[in-house]
């Protein structure tokens, strides 16, 4: 009896559970992540300021698969890269990784328009043509680079690529550069819109267990959004990408979305306190850097202390992983059950 007593107080202690709680917890993170290369500013990584308490991520802005005529069009899944290559080449990621060590750097794949006048648009001929040039392409671009990841940027679909048709593209893209171990993370990225939010919901009801995280653009919201209402788009899409790890956003020039000048920080404190900041993301390094990244600064130092002891009173937020967990945890629980049982 003293035995299945000690036993039954072990499997229900706070250090046992810590073991089970955290691979389902939704928790605070110190990931920043700055897009970067887009604008042609000339801006470089060097110039950025890299907090060393932070897991920061570049992201190359953007690899498109389009060719570079005086025209440019589809490629269909032939990727190339459209950043700023004369400052952001292979030697340069070189450089940046090896002087920080918690820097990494990933490339980002769509992206709006090409030299700010085409769109650009997801357009494939088929999921398996699509899919074959683009692990081809990617993966040289990704080797060539250094690179550690993947961001998927589309904005603008043709009419004959419908919702399924996009997760599987990207899906099985996101599944075969993992397996291959050509990337070690992958992001999509969005906005509050319709018919955009459906490809990205289709594509994570499929295949979230292969995407990190979610870049969701906070800053396409009215420049009106106050503090509360911010909050209150973060749980929407929270809700609708359960389970993920969302990252809030500003934009770094313009008046858009609640602005770090008007309580962008103090919703992320609000979101820290109670757990459920996983990172930031920042539109764009090009655009901060005739501010001097003053508020690349401010986030990185508050992200810094978000892998601090959370208080006790602040609750555990559990997704939709939480239940499978405990499907996989199923004999445990078991165990607790028939001791309890015994006891």
């Amino acid at each position: 009896m003293g035995f299945s007593n000690h036993l039954f107080s072990l499997l229900l202690s706070q250090p046992f559970l810590a073991l089970l709680l955290p691979m389902t917890a939704t928790q605070n993170s110190n990931l920043f992540r700055e897009y970067i290369g887009a604008q042609g500013r000339a801006v470089k990584f060097t110039d950025v300021p890299i907090n060393p308490d932070v897991d920061f991520h570049f992201i190359l802005a953007f690899a498109i698969d389009y060719n570079k005529s005086t025209t440019p069009s589809p490629t269909n899944g032939r990727f190339h890269s459209f950043w700023d290559t004369a400052n952001l080449n292979p030697s340069d990621v070189t450089s940046i990784k090896k002087n920080h060590a918690n820097v990494k750097v990933a490339l980002s794949i769509g992206g709006s328009s090409v030299g700010d006048t085409i769109p650009v648009t997801f357009h494939p001929t088929s999921v398996d043509s699509w899919l074959r040039n683009a692990v081809s392409s990617l993966t040289s671009l990704i080797q060539q680079y250094n690179l550690d990841g993947i961001d998927v940027n589309y904005m603008n679909f043709i009419m004959d690529a419908n919702q399924d048709m996009f997760a599987e593209c990207i899906g099985r893209l996101l599944i075969t550069l993992k397996r291959k171990r050509v990337i070690k993370f992958a992001s999509i990225t969005m906005y509050e819109d319709e018919p955009l939010q459906s490809y990205y919901k289709a594509l994570w009801n499929s295949y979230s267990q292969v995407i990190d995280y979610v870049n969701f653009i906070f800053y396409k919201y009215p420049a009106s959004t106050t503090v509360s209402q911010f909050l209150g788009y973060y749980e929407i899409q929270r809700s609708n990408y359960r389970g993920g790890k969302v990252l809030t956003s500003f934009i770094s020039k313009g008046n858009i979305g609640l602005t770090p000048a008007n309580g962008f920080f103090d919703a992320c404190r609000t979101l820290q306190k109670q757990g459920k900041l996983p990172g930031i993301f920042v539109w764009s390094a090009d655009d901060s850097k005739s501010n001097g990244f003053q508020y690349e600064k401010q986030a990185q130092e508050l992200l810094a202390m978000s892998t601090k002891t959370p208080s006790p009173s602040t609750p555990i937020q559990f997704g939709h992983g939480y239940s499978n967990a405990m499907k996989n945890w199923w004999a445990i629980w078991s165990l607790v059950a028939l001791v309890a049982g015994v006891v």
